[in-house]
């Protein structure tokens, strides 16, 4: 375990909507972390299914709900998730994803002893033997992000305030939000690590990426166009 010297408090930002099949799980390899100074933050993004009655039966004091009846969209709930943090870094994690039960552990020690603003993983993909990303995962970051998002967005962790330095999430791009944050840490030389040993369990079936692929595409396409609003 890491000595409490070198725990800081690590937010957790998640964001769901609709997706009772899997937020249970979800939020359940979140709370059995071998890390322990964390907080969870979870907004119900206008769910309409059992998604926030799953949330409520969930008993523990590390989680804390947000709820609305309008959906305003990923990017904008995790801003607002980023304001209400009380941690020194942030994380994030999908809510149809699965994370390691040490993830954190190895994350924090990583960036705290190599002193990196930021620090990711590869992830196994469900019901799969790949891995995520594959080969690419060996080519330089630098040369990739002009043509695709080589990272895992639900591996995120980084310094809270280097992300509030970078602005946040751009609420311009209601897609590809996670493209756009990572060529930025590119761009504005923010020293992050991808760890080789995968953290995470990411879903690549019926969710944001495969439903909305038209949609994802576009934006992903003015990222890398350097196209600004």
């Amino acid at each position: 375990m890491i000595f409490e010297k070198k725990s800081p408090k690590i937010s957790v930002i998640m964001s769901v909507f609709n997706d009772e099949k899997n937020i249970e799980s979800s939020v359940n390899s979140i709370l059995q972390q071998t890390y322990e100074n964390f907080e969870l933050l979870v907004r119900d993004d206008g769910s309409i299914d059992q998604t926030r009655k799953i949330l409520d039966s969930i008993r523990d004091e590390r989680l804390k709900i947000y709820t609305s009846s309008k959906n305003i969209g990923l990017t904008k709930s995790l801003n607002l998730l980023i304001k209400k943090s009380k941690g020194t870094l942030i994380a994030r994690q999908d809510s149809d994803d699965i994370s390691l039960d040490d993830r954190f552990e190895i994350q924090v020690k990583k960036l705290i002893n190599d002193n990196y603003d930021a620090v990711l993983s590869r992830a196994f993909v469900k019901d799969s033997n790949s891995v995520r990303p594959n080969f690419s995962h060996y080519l330089p970051k630098k040369y990739l992000i002009k043509f695709k998002n080589p990272f895992i967005h639900g591996t995120l962790l980084i310094r809270k305030r280097v992300l509030i330095d970078l602005g946040m999430y751009d609420e311009n791009f209601i897609f590809a939000q996670d493209y756009k944050l990572m060529k930025s840490l590119i761009e504005n030389s923010i020293r992050f690590k991808v760890i080789k040993k995968p953290l995470y369990i990411l879903n690549t079936k019926n969710n944001i990426s495969s439903n909305m692929s038209r949609q994802q595409e576009y934006y992903a396409n003015l990222v890398r166009k350097n196209i600004e609003f």
